[in-house]
């Protein structure tokens, strides 16, 4: 009968060196062939981000026929929006995407979009997206480490409340309504007469659901995904402020691919900004129809007031934007707001 030897030691050493040598040969071709990008971002998994990611994953992973992983971490795996961005500064993240607004607290001009009623339309902003005027502003972030590859869509920012319908803008006078840490959000929030401030989104449910705050404002996606509809029965479709949603990159890691791996990056990312925002303009309409079906009275007030209102907001950025700055963007849009 066959008896298996037991190895030698110098069978065991062999063994040994061959395993560790196949082991380094394989990671050495993880380092040098694949490249790994973790794309970070808050929203949840029916999230227009989270579908726009994902299609994103898939068209770089087969381009580039593997040799770039695109890893998606949805609803705040790896942190905040504000984590998310410092760690694509920083290096440990390499992908993000956010509202422009929450960049504009590494690179204040990043909030230019914020200011209220700057946009008439999508479409409008749409042209301001892709244009040399919105990439100048987006070229200021490279000296965060951080570069813009396109501009998803978040869309025009309206109000809820659980006290009453929005019809004029004195109807705000009193509410306690909650917003981002946006400067310009803020100011014009108050501007409206609402009591305004910040809080951190994850605390945002509760604080509506016990009360603490009145009302909050967001994209008509983002009130129905988080479900906020169930908290809030009024909504009012203020459209205040518009704000894209930038996609970065980290500087130092882009530098890093071949011009191939670049170009291909960069496409999908294009490719997904024109998925995204179709996305978003149908979904909306899509959006409203069911808020309303789970009796959310929906209000389209007149906003001449509330524009009057907001007038203010633009001079208490001036410093923050830059007069030239203000003044090309509007030229851009046409809107003769500034003097």
């Amino acid at each position: 009968m066959f008896k298996r030897q037991k190895p030698t030691k110098s069978r065991w050493g062999t063994l040994m060196l061959l395993i560790v040598t196949m082991s380094l040969t394989i990671g050495s071709c993880r380092t040098d062939k694949t490249k790994v990008i973790k794309f970070s971002h808050v929203g949840p998994p029916e999230d227009a981000r989270q579908v726009t990611a994902l299609k994103f994953k898939e068209i770089v992973e087969t381009r580039s026929e593997g040799l770039i992983t695109v890893e998606v971490y949805y609803g705040a795996q790896l942190g905040g929006d504000r984590d998310a961005i410092e760690g694509v500064r920083l290096g440990t993240i390499q992908m993000t995407t956010a509202g422009a607004g929450i960049f504009a607290n590494f690179e204040p001009k990043m909030g230019i979009t914020a200011l209220p009623y700057l946009f008439d339309s999508l479409e409008e902003a749409w042209a301001f997206n892709d244009s040399a005027l919105n990439a100048r502003v987006s070229e200021l972030l490279l000296k965060q480490n951080m570069r813009v590859l396109a501009n998803w869509e978040n869309g025009f920012r309206s109000l809820t409340n659980s006290v009453r319908a929005i019809e004029h803008v004195d109807d705000l006078k009193g509410l306690k309504i909650r917003t981002p840490e946006n400067p310009v959000i803020l100011a014009t929030l108050k501007a409206m007469g609402a009591n305004a401030s910040p809080l951190p989104w994850a605390e945002v449910y509760m604080a509506l659901q016990q009360g603490i705050f009145d009302g909050q404002e967001n994209p008509i996606h983002i009130i129905f995904d988080q479900k906020i509809y169930e908290v809030q029965k009024h909504l009012a479709l203020t459209c205040h402020i518009y704000e894209p949603m930038p996609v970065v990159i980290n500087e130092q890691f882009w530098a890093g691919l071949t011009s191939d791996q670049q170009t291909i990056i960069k496409d999908a990312a294009i490719q997904t900004q024109t998925f995204n925002r179709q996305f978003i303009k149908t979904k909306t309409e899509q959006m409203l129809e069911k808020m309303k079906e789970e009796g959310v009275l929906v209000t389209s007030p007149d906003l001449a007031g509330f524009r009057e209102a907001t007038d203010s907001v633009y001079s208490q950025f001036v410093e923050v934007f830059g007069e030239e700055l203000i003044n090309d963007v509007y030229g851009f849009v046409k809107h003769d707001k500034v003097d």
